[in-house]
Protein backbone atom coordinates (compact mmCIF):
# COMPACT_ATOMS: atom_id res chain seq x y z
CA UNK A 1 0.00 0.00 0.00
CA UNK A 2 1.34 3.49 -0.83
CA UNK A 3 0.32 5.98 1.87
CA UNK A 4 0.78 9.60 2.46
CA UNK A 5 0.84 11.09 5.88
CA UNK A 6 0.83 14.85 7.31
CA UNK A 7 1.96 15.22 10.52
CA UNK A 8 4.55 12.43 10.21
CA UNK A 9 7.01 13.69 12.43
CA UNK A 10 4.76 13.79 15.76
CA UNK A 11 4.32 11.27 17.92
CA UNK A 12 1.55 9.13 16.31
CA UNK A 13 3.11 9.89 12.88
CA UNK A 14 6.30 8.67 13.60
CA UNK A 15 5.67 5.74 14.97
CA UNK A 16 2.73 4.80 12.15
CA UNK A 17 5.43 5.79 9.34
CA UNK A 18 7.93 3.44 11.08
CA UNK A 19 5.72 0.59 11.31
CA UNK A 20 3.84 0.83 7.83
CA UNK A 21 7.57 0.69 6.13
CA UNK A 22 8.57 -1.96 8.38
CA UNK A 23 5.61 -3.81 7.27
CA UNK A 24 7.08 -3.25 3.45
CA UNK A 25 4.31 -0.84 2.33
CA UNK A 26 5.50 2.64 0.59
CA UNK A 27 5.26 5.66 2.66
CA UNK A 28 5.75 8.99 1.73
CA UNK A 29 5.82 12.21 4.27
CA UNK A 30 3.68 15.56 3.59
CA UNK A 31 5.56 18.09 5.30
CA UNK A 32 5.76 21.70 5.85
CA UNK A 33 9.55 22.38 5.87
CA UNK A 34 11.68 22.23 2.38
CA UNK A 35 11.55 18.36 1.13
CA UNK A 36 15.03 16.58 1.80
CA UNK A 37 14.42 13.33 0.13
CA UNK A 38 11.63 12.15 -2.97
CA UNK A 39 9.69 10.30 -0.16
CA UNK A 40 8.81 14.02 0.97
CA UNK A 41 6.06 16.30 -0.37
CA UNK A 42 5.89 19.71 0.74
CA UNK A 43 2.51 21.62 1.65
CA UNK A 44 1.50 24.58 3.84
CA UNK A 45 -1.89 24.05 4.74
CA UNK A 46 -2.88 27.70 6.07
CA UNK A 47 -1.88 29.78 2.93
CA UNK A 48 -2.94 26.86 0.91
CA UNK A 49 0.09 25.84 -0.80
CA UNK A 50 0.77 22.00 -1.89
CA UNK A 51 2.56 19.91 -4.89
CA UNK A 52 -0.41 18.64 -6.03
CA UNK A 53 0.56 16.06 -8.89
CA UNK A 54 3.10 15.14 -5.84
CA UNK A 55 -0.05 13.32 -4.03
CA UNK A 56 -1.53 11.71 -7.54
CA UNK A 57 -1.55 7.59 -7.31
CA UNK A 58 -1.45 6.62 -3.67
CA UNK A 59 -3.54 4.13 -2.07
CA UNK A 60 -4.56 5.69 1.32
CA UNK A 61 -3.27 9.18 3.01
CA UNK A 62 -3.29 9.74 7.21
CA UNK A 63 -4.15 13.24 7.92
CA UNK A 64 -2.45 13.60 11.49
CA UNK A 65 -1.67 17.32 11.46
CA UNK A 66 -2.77 19.87 13.74
CA UNK A 67 -1.54 22.57 16.32
CA UNK A 68 -1.30 21.00 19.97
CA UNK A 69 -4.11 21.51 22.26
CA UNK A 70 -1.37 21.02 24.83
CA UNK A 71 -0.96 25.14 26.01
CA UNK A 72 -2.06 28.08 27.33
CA UNK A 73 -5.13 29.06 25.49
CA UNK A 74 -5.26 32.20 24.81
CA UNK A 75 -7.71 33.27 22.28
CA UNK A 76 -4.57 33.61 19.77
CA UNK A 77 -3.96 29.61 20.47
CA UNK A 78 -7.42 28.99 20.78
CA UNK A 79 -7.84 29.97 16.66
CA UNK A 80 -4.65 28.44 15.59
CA UNK A 81 -5.86 25.17 17.10
CA UNK A 82 -8.73 25.33 15.49
CA UNK A 83 -7.58 26.65 12.52
CA UNK A 84 -4.60 24.06 11.81
CA UNK A 85 -7.20 21.49 11.76
CA UNK A 86 -10.27 22.36 10.23
CA UNK A 87 -8.87 24.54 7.41
CA UNK A 88 -5.59 22.31 6.78
CA UNK A 89 -8.06 19.34 6.56
CA UNK A 90 -10.66 20.86 4.74
CA UNK A 91 -7.89 22.11 2.08
CA UNK A 92 -5.71 18.34 2.05
CA UNK A 93 -9.68 16.97 1.22
CA UNK A 94 -10.95 19.62 -1.15
CA UNK A 95 -7.27 18.81 -3.21
CA UNK A 96 -7.54 15.11 -3.02
CA UNK A 97 -11.16 15.08 -4.05
CA UNK A 98 -9.63 16.86 -7.17
CA UNK A 99 -6.87 14.63 -8.37
CA UNK A 100 -7.12 12.39 -11.46
CA UNK A 101 -6.15 8.97 -9.12
CA UNK A 102 -7.82 9.48 -5.62
CA UNK A 103 -6.73 7.18 -2.57
CA UNK A 104 -9.39 5.00 -1.88
CA UNK A 105 -9.55 5.58 1.84
CA UNK A 106 -8.71 8.85 4.02
CA UNK A 107 -8.08 8.44 7.55
CA UNK A 108 -8.38 11.74 9.47
CA UNK A 109 -7.46 12.66 13.03
CA UNK A 110 -10.28 13.95 15.20
CA UNK A 111 -10.00 13.41 19.15
CA UNK A 112 -12.41 12.32 22.08
CA UNK A 113 -12.65 16.18 22.93
CA UNK A 114 -15.53 15.96 20.54
CA UNK A 115 -17.96 14.59 23.30
CA UNK A 116 -17.14 17.40 25.78
CA UNK A 117 -17.89 16.76 30.12
CA UNK A 118 -20.00 13.94 30.08
CA UNK A 119 -19.33 12.36 33.48
CA UNK A 120 -20.31 8.31 33.24
CA UNK A 121 -22.29 8.08 30.43
CA UNK A 122 -20.93 5.42 27.79
CA UNK A 123 -20.24 7.10 24.83
CA UNK A 124 -20.03 5.67 20.99
CA UNK A 125 -19.99 6.53 17.78
CA UNK A 126 -23.36 7.81 17.92
CA UNK A 127 -22.85 10.12 20.55
CA UNK A 128 -23.61 13.97 20.05
CA UNK A 129 -21.05 15.83 20.02
CA UNK A 130 -20.39 18.40 23.21
CA UNK A 131 -20.61 22.07 23.75
CA UNK A 132 -17.55 22.85 24.53
CA UNK A 133 -14.53 24.47 22.38
CA UNK A 134 -12.97 21.35 21.74
CA UNK A 135 -16.36 19.45 20.73
CA UNK A 136 -16.45 22.65 18.61
CA UNK A 137 -13.52 22.33 17.02
CA UNK A 138 -13.62 18.02 16.40
CA UNK A 139 -17.06 18.74 14.84
CA UNK A 140 -16.31 20.99 12.61
CA UNK A 141 -12.80 19.04 11.80
CA UNK A 142 -14.65 15.81 10.85
CA UNK A 143 -17.41 18.50 8.84
CA UNK A 144 -14.00 19.39 6.60
CA UNK A 145 -13.42 15.84 5.73
CA UNK A 146 -16.97 16.33 3.33
CA UNK A 147 -15.25 17.01 -0.14
CA UNK A 148 -13.37 13.87 -0.05
CA UNK A 149 -16.51 11.84 1.02
CA UNK A 150 -18.36 13.79 -1.57
CA UNK A 151 -16.08 11.66 -4.39
CA UNK A 152 -16.54 8.22 -3.12
CA UNK A 153 -13.48 8.03 -1.14
CA UNK A 154 -13.78 6.10 2.30
CA UNK A 155 -13.27 8.54 4.89
CA UNK A 156 -12.54 7.82 8.36
CA UNK A 157 -12.76 10.39 11.49
CA UNK A 158 -10.79 9.04 14.07
CA UNK A 159 -11.39 10.03 17.64
CA UNK A 160 -8.44 9.88 19.42
CA UNK A 161 -8.18 9.75 22.96
CA UNK A 162 -5.65 9.98 25.71
CA UNK A 163 -2.29 8.12 23.65
CA UNK A 164 -0.49 6.14 25.97
CA UNK A 165 3.42 6.68 25.28
CA UNK A 166 7.20 7.02 27.36
CA UNK A 167 8.34 10.08 25.22
CA UNK A 168 4.91 11.94 24.36
CA UNK A 169 1.60 13.03 25.42
CA UNK A 170 -0.27 13.26 29.02
CA UNK A 171 1.85 10.03 30.39
CA UNK A 172 5.11 11.34 29.74
CA UNK A 173 4.75 14.69 31.56
CA UNK A 174 2.85 12.75 34.30
CA UNK A 175 6.59 10.61 34.61
CA UNK A 176 8.74 12.80 36.49
CA UNK A 177 6.14 13.50 39.37
CA UNK A 178 4.62 9.94 39.81
CA UNK A 179 8.84 8.81 39.98
CA UNK A 180 9.83 11.42 42.29
CA UNK A 181 6.73 10.29 44.73
CA UNK A 182 4.27 12.95 43.98
CA UNK A 183 1.50 11.50 42.08
CA UNK A 184 -1.66 11.30 42.65
CA UNK A 185 -5.34 11.71 41.25
CA UNK A 186 -6.36 14.94 38.91
CA UNK A 187 -9.03 17.13 40.90
CA UNK A 188 -11.87 14.67 42.34
CA UNK A 189 -10.27 11.48 40.31
CA UNK A 190 -13.88 10.43 39.42
CA UNK A 191 -13.67 11.78 35.42
CA UNK A 192 -13.13 8.95 33.18
CA UNK A 193 -9.76 9.35 30.76
CA UNK A 194 -10.01 7.49 27.77
CA UNK A 195 -7.01 5.81 26.33
CA UNK A 196 -4.94 3.84 24.38
CA UNK A 197 -1.44 2.68 24.20
CA UNK A 198 0.79 3.85 21.27
CA UNK A 199 1.25 0.45 19.81
CA UNK A 200 -2.65 -0.16 19.67
CA UNK A 201 -3.49 2.82 18.06
CA UNK A 202 -0.89 2.60 15.51
CA UNK A 203 -2.13 -1.48 14.84
CA UNK A 204 -5.70 0.30 14.53
CA UNK A 205 -4.87 2.54 11.99
CA UNK A 206 -3.45 -0.04 9.89
CA UNK A 207 -6.14 -1.89 10.50
CA UNK A 208 -8.53 0.08 9.51
CA UNK A 209 -6.24 1.29 6.30
CA UNK A 210 -7.38 -2.32 4.97
CA UNK A 211 -10.88 -2.47 6.30
CA UNK A 212 -13.10 -1.44 3.70
CA UNK A 213 -16.38 -2.19 5.74
CA UNK A 214 -15.40 0.95 8.23
CA UNK A 215 -15.92 4.19 7.12
CA UNK A 216 -17.55 7.00 9.34
CA UNK A 217 -16.32 7.61 13.22
CA UNK A 218 -14.24 5.31 14.81
CA UNK A 219 -13.23 6.05 18.68
CA UNK A 220 -9.82 5.05 19.26
CA UNK A 221 -9.95 4.01 23.00
CA UNK A 222 -9.53 0.93 24.34
CA UNK A 223 -11.92 -0.61 25.60
CA UNK A 224 -11.91 -0.34 29.71
CA UNK A 225 -11.55 3.66 30.30
CA UNK A 226 -10.10 4.54 34.11
CA UNK A 227 -11.51 7.07 36.54
CA UNK A 228 -8.70 9.55 37.18
CA UNK A 229 -7.89 8.39 40.87
CA UNK A 230 -7.97 4.24 39.03
CA UNK A 231 -4.92 5.73 36.26
CA UNK A 232 -2.91 7.22 38.96
CA UNK A 233 -3.09 4.32 41.17
CA UNK A 234 -1.82 1.86 38.59
CA UNK A 235 0.79 3.97 37.22
CA UNK A 236 2.07 4.22 40.73
CA UNK A 237 1.61 0.30 40.86
CA UNK A 238 3.65 0.05 37.57
CA UNK A 239 6.45 2.63 38.36
CA UNK A 240 6.89 1.25 42.36
CA UNK A 241 5.95 4.64 43.47
CA UNK A 242 3.43 5.89 45.49
CA UNK A 243 0.28 7.67 44.40
CA UNK A 244 -0.99 9.71 46.80
CA UNK A 245 -0.47 13.41 46.66
CA UNK A 246 -3.45 14.92 44.54
CA UNK A 247 -3.67 17.78 42.56
CA UNK A 248 -6.95 19.86 43.46
CA UNK A 249 -9.03 20.89 40.73
CA UNK A 250 -8.54 24.63 42.21
CA UNK A 251 -4.38 24.39 41.32
CA UNK A 252 -5.11 22.89 37.83
CA UNK A 253 -7.77 25.89 36.95
CA UNK A 254 -4.81 28.19 38.38
CA UNK A 255 -1.89 26.97 36.20
CA UNK A 256 -3.77 25.44 33.14
CA UNK A 257 -6.82 27.53 32.71
CA UNK A 258 -9.28 26.50 29.95
CA UNK A 259 -7.14 23.62 28.41
CA UNK A 260 -6.76 22.32 32.33
CA UNK A 261 -10.55 22.14 32.76
CA UNK A 262 -10.83 20.60 29.41
CA UNK A 263 -7.71 17.96 29.47
CA UNK A 264 -7.09 17.41 32.85
CA UNK A 265 -10.52 17.36 34.54
CA UNK A 266 -13.28 16.85 32.17
CA UNK A 267 -14.74 13.05 31.73
CA UNK A 268 -14.90 10.83 28.97
CA UNK A 269 -15.93 7.35 28.79
CA UNK A 270 -15.69 6.36 25.33
CA UNK A 271 -16.07 2.93 23.97
CA UNK A 272 -14.41 2.03 21.13
CA UNK A 273 -17.54 0.36 19.15
CA UNK A 274 -16.81 0.51 15.82
CA UNK A 275 -12.94 -0.51 15.79
CA UNK A 276 -14.44 -3.73 18.16
CA UNK A 277 -17.26 -4.43 15.48
CA UNK A 278 -14.99 -4.60 12.57
CA UNK A 279 -12.24 -7.29 14.22
CA UNK A 280 -9.50 -5.03 15.97
CA UNK A 281 -7.70 -7.09 18.54
CA UNK A 282 -6.46 -5.05 21.35
CA UNK A 283 -2.81 -5.81 22.59
CA UNK A 284 -2.70 -4.04 25.20
CA UNK A 285 -7.10 -4.01 26.30
CA UNK A 286 -5.97 -3.24 30.60
CA UNK A 287 -4.72 0.02 31.57
CA UNK A 288 -2.14 -1.97 33.63
CA UNK A 289 -0.54 -3.75 30.83
CA UNK A 290 -0.86 -1.19 28.39
CA UNK A 291 1.61 1.14 30.96
CA UNK A 292 3.97 -1.78 31.79
CA UNK A 293 4.10 -2.17 27.59
CA UNK A 294 5.11 1.41 27.00
CA UNK A 295 7.07 1.71 29.84
CA UNK A 296 9.02 -1.54 29.31
CA UNK A 297 8.21 -2.23 33.18
CA UNK A 298 7.92 -6.07 33.73
CA UNK A 299 5.04 -7.59 35.82
CA UNK A 300 5.94 -7.97 39.61
CA UNK A 301 6.91 -11.26 40.66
Amino acid sequence: MKTAITGSSGLIGTALAASLADGGHEVSRIVRRDTQSSNEIRWNPLSGEIDRSALEGFDAIVNLAGESVAQKWTPEAKELIEKSRVDGTRFLCETVANLSSQPKVLIAASAIGYYGDRGDEWLTEDSVAGDSFLGGVCKAWEDATEPARQVGIRVINLRIGIVLAEHGGMLSRMLKPFRLGFGGKMGSGKQYFSWISLTDLVAAICHLLQAENVSGPVNAVAPNPEISAEFAKTLGKVLGRPAVVPTPESVIRKFFGEMGEALMLSSCRAKPEQLVASGFQFEHPTLESALRAELDVEPAE
